[in-house]
């Protein structure tokens, strides 16, 4: 029988474990990320929108649900995701969370981000919503999660910090805080800001590490978040970078060789016994062994 995941989540926290979430992509990834022993995954606007080819900005609702779902449904542990600016006013962002809730994702963050959002949010130009109206969308996606789940966590976001300071950040924090958000996530701007956000907010913190970022946010150790206090770690871009990287290699031999050189016979052998062990391909074999294939392979 399987466990809710918001519940999962819940007892995640209630125990006190550091909750490290890297991001994936895709239900492979989802799996993987399960397998290597996260406690938990997270589906970022990031990769979904580069894994597109379009960006998080250009991402609908569904694109985001599908793929959080599609992570979700392949794996026993719970399933974060990016709820951009809740697509849209409060009355969007009541319908974003009950997809997601209905996708089996455990939790969403929610931004203070002008939506649609704009491209240069990837330069990081805050487009930041008034405080009240950052607080009312909070206010309604933690009423949509009272109807649906009381479990699934609500993380109100602030972009704030980049531009107007840590203090914004915080009062933006604290105002959701007032109104049923579970945990809090903001960007501080050098390790000072780092250390002061946990001791200033009302909900406890969420941290985003993105490795290649250019704004020279801190990058700290996850040992180094847990003793500041912050309960979670988002990884939001290595899965996505690490792929890429790999596969623009792989292409670049197969055009120029038509082979790929720098994994062996073996490795290439492994590598794919791993995929189908991942899958449970020798589950299907097993199903298919006791019916379809049953003439060719004999009652079982």
């Amino acid at each position: 029988m399987r466990r809710s995941h918001t519940t999962d989540a819940r007892k995640l926290f209630k125990e006190g474990q550091f909750v490290f979430m890297p991001s994936a992509y895709d239900a492979i990834g989802g799996r993987l990320i399960e397998q290597t022993g996260f406690p938990a995954a997270y589906v970022g606007g990031f990769v979904t929108g580069g894994s597109r080819c379009c960006t998080e900005p250009l991402l609908s609702l569904q694109e985001q649900v599908q793929v959080a779902g599609d992570v979700a449904k392949a794996t026993r542990i719970p399933t974060f995701a990016d709820g951009g600016a809740g697509f849209g006013e409060p009355l969007h962002t009541m319908r974003c969370v009950r997809e997601f809730i209905f996708a089996d994702v455990a939790g969403i963050h929610i931004e203070d981000q002008l939506y649609p959002k704009r491209a240069h949010y990837h330069k990081y130009v805050a487009h930041a919503v008034p405080r009240d109206e950052f607080q009312a969308k909070i206010d309604y996606a933690c009423r949509a999660r009272e109807e649906l789940d009381p479990d699934f966590i609500i993380i109100a976001r602030s972009d704030t910090c980049r531009f107007e300071g840590l203090e914004e950040a915080i009062t933006r924090i604290n105002m959701a805080a007032d109104v049923g958000a579970d945990m809090g996530l903001v960007f501080p701007r050098n390790d000072e800001e780092l250390k002061l956000a946990p001791k200033q907010s009302k909900i406890p913190l969420v941290y985003v590490l993105s490795a290649g970022n250019r704004d020279g946010r801190p990058m700290p150790t996850t040992k180094e978040l847990q003793e500041m206090g912050y309960v979670a770690a988002i990884d939001a871009t290595s899965s996505l970078l690490a792929a890429f990287t790999a596969m623009r290699r792989a292409y670049k031999e197969l055009h120029n060789t038509g082979r790929v050189s720098f994994m062996s016979v073996d490795e290439n052998v492994e590598a794919r016994q791993a995929v189908e062990d991942l899958i449970g391909l020798d589950d299907y074999y097993e199903i298919e062994e006791q019916t379809v294939e049953k003439k060719k392979w004999g009652k079982r």
